[in-house]
């Protein structure tokens, strides 16, 4: 697993979403994991944890930029067509790359890789006559040996009339002979040579990795008032329930006795005194068992919940409580 890198999200997103899509994800799991993305967001967004990659292709793709100020005009061969190939080719396009060209043993392979980010396609075989076209070789491939030698690189440096041709060879074993580095003007890097790039973009994310994790510790303890919150919701709801419960049986008989001709303000006193009574039976109950097992914290809830301070007396009026 890499620092930063969004491909475990990426899966996990995908997990979810399927699991959900089948219906396995309960009451529990489906905010939990709402909460992990939002989490995950905001990281990407506060930080600069995802800024700084540390793939190998990444790290030519920065090598070919010191080089080459405008990597749009610049000529780029892509040597295979697998995934770190294919990562190089998304970096490349990123930094304004253009003029791509993918070779492979296949040319259907080609033509797939290179469809798909406006390339073009060539043989493997058609190296030796086409090097010197290019200004940038990118080369990672599954060969046992090398694929580019020495003498293709110099007939290409002297059509190309010595002009700079920039190499990375990112396949082990390698793809580019080793002694291409000796010719004048050919600047040969290998996997090697790109890890001090890599060790240096480690470095800025593990820096940055102090910032993801407070927003992290935000994020759980956000989540875990939210959870204490759904397991109060019962408790709420009953309450209300309750007391509505208590409203209509004396809203009931308040109606009986208007409908009997009582007087209405007699009637209206009756009911909110009734009421009150009603509504405070129950916590009276409690609190007077709490102070006879000298319960001081149900006491105190008490206090807090009725908005009663450690003075008060209790002689307050009903319409207070």
């Amino acid at each position: 697993m890499v620092l930063g890198e969004p491909q475990i999200l990426g899966q996990l997103k995908s997990a979810f979403a399927l699991a959900n899509a089948c219906g396995a994800v309960g009451l529990e799991l489906a905010p939990a994991f709402r909460q992990v993305f939002a989490v995950a967001k905001r990281v990407r967004s506060g930080t600069a944890i995802g800024q700084n990659p540390v793939s190998v292709a990444f790290a030519a793709v920065s090598l070919a930029q010191r080089l080459f100020s405008d990597l749009a005009s610049a000529r780029v061969l892509l040597v295979g067509a697998g995934t770190t190939i294919e990562l190089a080719a998304k970096h490349l396009k990123e930094t304004g790359a253009s003029q791509l060209t993918v070779a492979n043993r296949t040319l259907d392979r080609a033509n797939e890789l290179a469809g798909g980010l406006g390339a073009h396609a060539m043989l493997l075989a058609d190296l030796p006559q086409r090097l010197a076209e290019f200004d940038i070789v990118i080369s990672s491939t599954a060969s046992q040996l090398p694929l580019i030698g020495k003498g293709m690189v110099e007939q290409a440096m002297r059509e190309r009339k010595r002009k700079p041709m920039f190499m990375v060879d990112m396949a082990v074993p390698r793809d580019i002979e080793a002694q291409v580095a000796e010719l004048p003007d050919a600047y040969l890097y290998t996997v090697d040579d790109l890890n001090g790039i890599i060790d240096q973009n480690v470095r800025l994310r593990e820096n940055e990795a102090d910032k993801a994790l407070e927003i992290i510790a935000r994020g759980v303890a956000h989540y875990e008032v939210r959870l204490r919150e759904r397991d109060i919701a019962d408790l709420v709801v009953a309450y209300r329930n309750n007391t509505e419960a208590l409203c209509d049986e004396q809203l009931k008989k308040a109606r009986q006795m208007l409908a009997a001709g009582g007087d209405a303000e007699q009637v209206l006193e009756s009911f909110s005194r009734a009421l009150a009574r009603k509504m405070m039976h129950q916590p009276s109950v409690a609190m007077r068992a709490a102070a006879a097992q000298n319960d001081e914290s149900l006491l105190q809830a008490a206090r807090k919940l009725f908005g009663l301070g450690e003075d008060d007396s209790g002689q307050r009026n009903v319409d207070e409580i």
